[in-house]
């Protein structure tokens, strides 16, 4: 026998007449009670959000939800033209394009947000050092930068709004303000801070943890998704796309295709 003790769960149980999240009756004291953001909240935390939370992170869930025709609407319409009897499988494609360089790379910043707030040196002398580290290496710089919103992003400005709104905390949007600065002051020009970069800061001050928050992007991105399915149905893309690729990228022999065997 193992000596590991027996593993447990503090979110849900069942039994013939009852079903208990959290300690909670999901019939009793949830439903009906709790918003669908309320219940994630509580869900993922156990325990009841505060007004700030729910207002945050609701604000979060519909910033994330839809980016036009990115990687992952696209493969959600080309999977659900080739399956249209397995709507999930459409949705679940698309979420795997929920990544570190669309949608979900609010993760990595939050990173940079937490090595700042745990620095000892101070916030200020951290994200220079960010700043500088990054430019060294040119590697992207998560949470910064953006093609087509340019000088800034606006949704950073409305999520930092509502945020000082509802009177979080600030320490890591503050740290994240710092951090523009300094990579503005090193690189040398200015570089918006963009959505995911915002929205780091703002759940970080709503208490949910880095190693989850690529999952808040997944929930918002899944409603998305379903909306493009809708549409695919009644204004269909995914034959043109695909149309579009086949005609639009030609095929190149390779050199030796169609040379004689040497002998």
């Amino acid at each position: 026998m193992s000596d590991r003790p027996a593993p447990t769960t503090a979110i849900c149980t069942a039994d013939a007449t009852s079903i208990t999240i959290r300690g909670e009756s999901l019939v009793d004291d949830l439903i009906g009670k709790l918003s669908f953001t309320e219940m994630i909240l509580f869900q993922m935390l156990g325990k009841k959000p505060t007004r700030s939370q729910t207002v945050l992170l609701d604000a979060v869930l519909v910033t994330l939800m839809e980016h036009g025709f990115t990687p992952s609407a696209i493969v959600t319409r080309l999977i659900y033209d080739s399956a249209p009897e397995a709507l999930q499988s459409a949705v679940a494609a698309g979420l795997l394009g929920v990544g570190s360089t669309f949608v979900g790379t609010m993760e990595g910043c939050a990173v940079l947000i937490d090595e700042m707030l745990a620095a000892p040196e101070g916030v200020q002398a951290r994200a220079a050092a960010i700043a500088m580290r990054f430019r060294a290496e040119r590697r992207p710089l998560h949470g910064f930068g953006h093609p087509y919103h340019k000088p800034d992003d606006p949704r950073p400005a409305r999520l930092f709004e509502l945020a000082a709104g509802e009177g979080v905390p600030g320490r890591h949007i503050t740290a994240l303000k710092t951090l523009s600065i300094e990579v503005d002051r090193v690189y040398g020009r200015h570089i918006t801070i963009n959505a995911t970069g915002a929205i780091a800061a703002v759940l970080g001050e709503i208490g949910v943890p880095q190693v989850v928050m690529r999952g808040i992007a997944v929930i918002s991105r899944c409603a998305g998704l379903v909306g493009h399915i809708l549409e695919e149905r009644e204004r269909p893309t995914a034959r043109h796309i695909w149309e579009t690729v086949e005609h639009g990228i030609a095929y190149v022999a390779p050199p030796s295709a169609g040379g004689s065997a040497a002998g």
